[in-house]
């Protein structure tokens, strides 16, 4: 894999971009704090800001590593983060990724989460060269798993009480894409462009 680190990105609605210290406010006030959004993470919400804090400054010490990648996921019509999308483990020899992704649960249904993972996944096959990308959800939220399933993820199976939220132990769904069916689909959707483009 060609290592790029955690560069700036852009789609329609959002800018994903390194988290910075000043970032702890919005971070708590949109996400960190909302015991909804943290449900079904392993990470539990925030009772402090101050929490958020140490949190935020863990992740902007570790941009130094060129291989850490972690977004905030800004959106543009009020220049926030809004929550984030980040990579959770690597494995170099197959070339793998597992991403996770969090909103607040104001910023839920509209279609964000997908627009963000659509720019990553796009990032990691075309720019880093990995070959799998993977993510997991818990059943009980689905949300998460069609977002996945949008971006063309393909529904593995069941990892029986394979996580761990604020439930305790639950079972996860496990979704992966690979890099052939990723540009498989670009080029068959190129191919339906330039046809219409014709028949019109």
């Amino acid at each position: 894999m060609n290592h790029k680190g955690t560069i700036s990105l852009e789609t329609e609605r959002l800018i994903l971009r390194r988290f910075t210290i000043n970032d702890t406010a919005m971070m708590f006030k949109n996400w960190t704090a909302d015991a909804n959004a943290a449900k079904y993470a392993r990470q539990a919400s925030h009772n402090s800001i101050e929490e958020t804090k140490l949190y935020c400054n863990d992740i902007v010490n570790s941009y130094s590593n060129g291989n850490f990648y972690f977004w905030a996921i800004v959106l543009k019509d009020i220049d926030e983060p809004v929550g984030r999308i980040n990579i959770t483990q690597q494995n170099e020899a197959v070339e793998m990724v597992h991403i996770s992704f969090m909103l607040g649960e104001f910023y839920w249904g509209k279609g964000y989460a997908t627009e963000a993972l659509t720019e990553i996944i796009r990032f990691f096959f075309e720019d880093v060269g990995v070959n799998r990308i993977e993510g997991r959800n818990d059943p009980q939220n689905p949300a998460s798993g069609k977002a996945m399933q949008k971006c063309g993820f393909q529904y593995e199976g069941l990892l029986r009480q394979g996580g761990r939220n604020s439930y305790g132990l639950v079972d996860c769904e496990q979704y992966a894409l690979l890099a052939k069916d990723y540009f498989l689909a670009k080029r068959m959707k190129k191919k339906t462009i330039r046809f219409l483009g014709c028949s019109g």
